[in-house]
């Protein structure tokens, strides 16, 4: 059997520990006590997650919680409400602590118009102060952007633009039901460059009409765009989650040794080009401050992807969907917009689900990250951070060392009792490793995308 296929099953993608499916019922007046607990406990820092759920058309790939944007009222009220809900845990925060991150995610956040955008950006900042350069960033589908949306948003506080590219094939966009980029990438590129923003260009492999050449081409043609940081994720196939994916079966999906290949491609060029890797997805240039935290030890992860210590904050979502990640805790609002609008408009947080983490939990979750971040684990830092012992920390994680050594003999893996360090053949697979040093996943019946 290849390492490949031994190895290409179903595990966690780990942006979260334990993964959101082990979620459990949460109400709102529990979160509050987790947001009171986190002004004395963790991070200082504030990050915001907001969600902003519309799309103009749904693709069929996706697997975020969005929704057809049908109708203008039902657009307004959410966004009314997500002004109360800004306020319902603003209240409930220390003033004194600083925002060093807000994310608008989705759906389609610039499916709205950019002066609703600037509204809420100007209402978060005027209830705290900020770090010096706080990451103010917002997820673009460039397939209904004027120039002017581009150049209002690169005046309304947005420093960091992450560019929904998927696929510079029209073919394959047009497979999955995404729009084609409104302007050419390299005008808009201009404007937000003579704006000083941060770029990001996301891309996805492993959709039907794509193959390692072609998807080749598209990475090609980013570096001669040369954003500062390009993003290649991995397809996740589950149709048992989102039906619409299912579609996408009708004209075939690549196998997982082209996807492979799709990937060792583009790997080879971006490293070609200059660009260093940052963790399972993540390609930037050389002076990038993500780059400069993992060769400090500084680099972390959360729902909304890399992070540096100098942006990392406990994270409080807000709107459809919304996943806070504080500390001790974490806590989903409800998927149900009309719900959603109803909660907030009563006075009430609309929380549906959450974990709150015991102290083992947070051991393996500290361990999971640094993993998944920095592709070793060495356990002396570990400990010294968490302050245990290494052999508390091997017995609270599960730590297995006949699991370990067929890794390395697999040759995915490098270890002795001081680390764990993922090789370059095994960089696809750190998720399976992260699996392997997993309590919950011993005897886990749940479901997960493959890892290629």
């Amino acid at each position: 059997m290849s390492v490949l296929e031994k190895y290409n099953v179903s595990v966690p993608r780990y942006t979260s520990y334990p993964p959101a499916n082990y979620f459990r019922e949460m109400d709102g007046a529990t979160f509050l006590d987790e947001v009171e607990a986190s002004n004395r406990i963790g991070d200082r820092k504030i990050s915001f997650y907001l969600h902003l759920p519309f799309c103009r058309r749904l693709c069929y790939y996706c697997g975020c919680n969005s929704y057809l944007m049908e109708d203008g009222a039902t657009v307004s009220q959410y966004i009314e409400a997500l002004h109360k809900e800004i306020d319902l845990v603003a209240v409930h925060l220390d003033k004194s602590r600083p925002i060093s991150q807000i994310h608008y995610g989705g759906g389609t956040p610039t499916a709205i118009s950019v002066s609703l955008l600037e509204e809420l950006n100007e209402h978060i900042l005027s209830l705290f102060s900020s770090i010096e350069r706080p990451e103010i960033s917002i997820e673009c589908h460039p397939g209904y952007l004027s120039r002017n949306d581009w150049e209002s948003m690169a005046k309304s506080r947005f420093n960091r633009f992450s560019i929904g590219v998927q696929d510079f094939d029209k073919k394959v966009l047009e497979g999955v039901g995404r729009e084609s980029s409104a302007l050419p990438m390299q005008e808009i590129m201009e404007i937000l460059r003579s704006a000083h923003a941060s770029v990001n260009m996301d891309f996805l492999y492993g959709l039907p009409r794509q193959t390692p050449d072609s998807f080749l081409h598209s990475i090609a043609k980013a570096v001669e765009l040369h954003p500062d940081r390009l993003v290649t994720f991995s397809y996740g196939h589950v149709p048992w989650v989102f039906k619409r994916q299912a579609i996408l079966e009708k004209m075939g999906l690549p196998d997982a040794e082209q996807k492979q290949q799709m990937y060792k491609n583009a790997v080879f060029l971006l490293e070609k080009a200059g660009y260093k890797g940052i963790g399972l997805d993540h390609f930037v240039l050389p002076s990038d401050e993500l780059y400069l935290a993992l060769n400090n030890g500084q680099l972390h992860r959360n729902f909304q992807g890399y992070c540096t210590l100098r942006t990392t904050g406990q994270v409080y979502a807000l709107g459809v969907t919304g996943i806070s990640q504080l500390t001790s805790c974490y806590a989903q609002n409800t998927k149900n917009i009309k719900e959603y609008i109803e909660e907030v408009n009563r006075g009430n947080l609309p929380i549906r689900k959450g974990y709150r983490l015991n102290s083992d939990e947070k051991v393996v979750k500290e361990v999971i990250e640094t993993l998944m971040c920095n592709y070793q684990i060495a356990w002396e830092s570990v400990a010294d951070l968490l302050g245990i012992s290494v052999p508390e920390i091997k017995s609270i994680v599960h730590y297995d060392d006949s699991a370990l050594r067929s890794m390395a003999e697999d040759g995915i893996i490098q270890y002795d009792d001081k680390e764990i360090e993922m090789t370059e053949l095994g960089h696809p697979f750190v998720r399976n490793v992260a699996a392997s040093l997993d309590p919950l996943m011993q005897k886990s019946t749940k479901q997960f995308s493959k890892s290629v």
